[in-house]
């Protein structure tokens, strides 16, 4: 052949390369929803969005390249929750990330097909979301939040700090904490081992709690356990507002209480599940099947004291107990 044909031969089999390539269809931009706790405008809700965002990127996925994110938050309004989760349905995501019991159980009366990954869900099982934590089945995996044994932990703390505690009061909304009656049950169950007795009040809105924590405050010795709750969250200004109020020491199962001026905080660590979320979803994204993921428990928890607080409670917390503290709020 001569050299002049060769060449010839050469241009032509690159160009119908470049054709065939250039008719290859684009790679298919993946979708994930988000359906959120709370607002947007939360700082630290926010930076779990991030957390999240920031492990798929690591992974490869890249927003608005190969990935498209849509968020909803329910603003703590069972309402809201169902309206968003069946907006991000009705979008077809490949996956769905979900925070909480109220928002989980919208998208599951709506969807059995896309896959979900959850978060601070406490004790799926016990609400009868899977079966078992090793084998989930289903559409659905994720992260679990407080362990119901927590509830001893809870009031040990809060004894700790407040020894002439003798009476506890549990406040939550029951449409946006179910999962406070598995908390309530390890409660009352620990109670006797501290000497206390153990209350409970549910609430709808805001006149509730108020009648609540100053009908309990009536009583001396008291003290609040605030359950993981995204109704009772969104108002946490107002339950600290009134504890400090009536001199009442509470525990909280959300650091914002606490950086907000609330006592003790004691929980598993937030940001550590959306990190923990990024490589589940990745997996999903590629090929994975939900249910044949595991069910993961924390493994990180946090304690988090306002000595301010304690101080303008008159407490002096234990140096044991400081010395056991992730964060001391001064």
């Amino acid at each position: 052949m001569r050299r002049r044909e060769f060449m010839a031969l050469a241009v032509s089999a690159g160009l119908a390369s470049i054709v065939k390539a250039s008719a290859q269809p684009p790679e298919r931009i993946r979708r994930v929803g988000m359906l959120m706790n709370g607002v947007a405008a939360n700082g630290t809700a926010q930076s779990y969005v991030q957390t999240f965002v920031q492990g798929l990127k690591s992974l490869g996925w890249i927003e608005n390249e190969n990935i498209h994110i849509d968020q909803r938050w329910n603003a703590g309004e069972p309402a809201l929750a169902h309206t968003y989760a069946a907006e991000l349905i009705g979008l077809a995501p490949d996956a769905i990330l979900s925070s909480s019991t109220t928002n989980l159980s919208a998208l599951l009366r709506m969807n059995q097909t896309i896959p979900i990954v959850f978060v601070e869900v406490s004790d799926p099982v016990a609400q009868g979301f899977v079966p078992n934590l090793e084998h989930p089945g289903g559409n659905l995996t994720g992260f679990t939040a407080f362990r119901v044994s927590m509830g001893r932990q809870w009031i040990e703390l809060l004894k700790q700090i407040a020894p002439n505690v003798q009476r506890v009061l549990l406040i939550f909304n029951p449409e946006t904490s179910p999962q406070s009656k598995v908390f309530l049950q390890s409660i009352e169950e620990a109670a006797p081992s501290f000497s206390v007795e153990i209350a409970q009040t549910t609430v709808q809105d805001a006149a509730d709690i108020e009648t609540a924590i100053e009908g309990f405050a009536r009583r001396p010795n008291g003290g609040l356990i605030i359950p993981t709750d995204t109704f009772t969250q969104m108002r946490r200004g107002l339950i600290v507002e009134l504890a400090a109020r009536h001199w009442i020491p509470a525990i909280y199962t959300s650091p914002d209480f606490v950086r907000n001026g609330g006592l003790i905080y004691y929980g598993f660590d937030f940001v550590e599940q959306f990190r923990q979320a990024a490589p589940y979803v990745d997996r999903i994204l590629k090929g994975a099947k939900p249910g044949d993921l595991p069910v993961q428990q924390p493994t990180k928890f946090a304690l988090i004291i306002n000595r301010k607080v304690a101080n303008a409670l008159g407490l002096q917390v234990p140096p044991t107990l400081l010395a056991r503290a992730d964060e001391v709020i001064e």
